[in-house]
């Protein structure tokens, strides 16, 4: 007989005084940095009992994994916004709409940033994103599956998310050094994005059929 699990959803005002936290929390964070984030802080930002936000999240870390979490949703949602017609011709057409679904969320969601390409060390988040990063590439995978029938590709290891893994540290080093993802850093995360893919994809790739433009 199954049991109720911890994945039931909170009642509506359980979920109301959660969405309060992590929005207190996205904006300590844009406004303070990750460094300054406690408990504390967000509780007297939201308004409300640190116990409050204990009652929820145990931990900081606790926080910064459902940060994560919304941040990931935000890219798999951004995937899933099709292309312009008639935009995609080759593979690199389709890398290119992909990386410019993901800059726009790092552009727009200053957790993305803080959480992703920053160097914070914490490792119970950094693991999350981890978990997350493969549920990405596989829907990466998935869209480059459904325009182009794919080669063989190696079965030890995840291009989709390599070639990610290459596009994000650039883009770290942007932020690192210029406080930004500027236009030629993004454009050169686009450019190691693309030219990993093509170390194991062939120039042209057949379309498959039906998504002919």
């Amino acid at each position: 007989m199954a049991t109720r699990s911890s994945t039931r959803r909170p009642r509506a005002s359980s979920q109301a005084r959660i969405d309060t936290i992590l929005e207190a929390a996205r904006e300590l964070l844009s406004s303070e940095g990750l460094a300054n984030l406690s408990i504390y802080a967000i509780a007297a930002k939201a308004d409300i009992p640190p116990s409050s936000v204990y009652h929820f999240f145990p931990s900081i870390s606790a926080v910064l994994e459902a940060l994560i979490s919304s941040v990931h949703q935000a890219f798999l949602t951004a995937l899933d916004s099709p292309p312009a017609t008639g935009l995609i011709h080759s593979w690199h057409d389709l890398a290119a709409h992909i990386e410019k679904q993901v800059l726009s969320v790092y552009q727009h969601d200053e957790a993305a940033r803080q959480l992703i390409l920053s160097s914070h060390g914490m490792s119970e988040v950094m693991l999350r994103d981890r978990q997350h990063d493969v549920e990405l590439s596989h829907a990466v995978a998935a869209l480059f599956n459904h325009y182009f029938k794919l080669p063989p590709l190696p079965a030890d290891i995840d291009i989709f998310d390599l070639a990610m893994q290459l596009a994000d540290r650039i883009y770290t080093l942007s932020i690192q050094r210029h406080g930004e993802i500027t236009p030629t850093m993004a454009a050169e995360g686009l450019r190691a994005y693309q030219a990993y893919l093509g170390l194991y994809l062939p120039p042209l790739l057949q379309r498959q059929s039906g998504n002919a433009q």
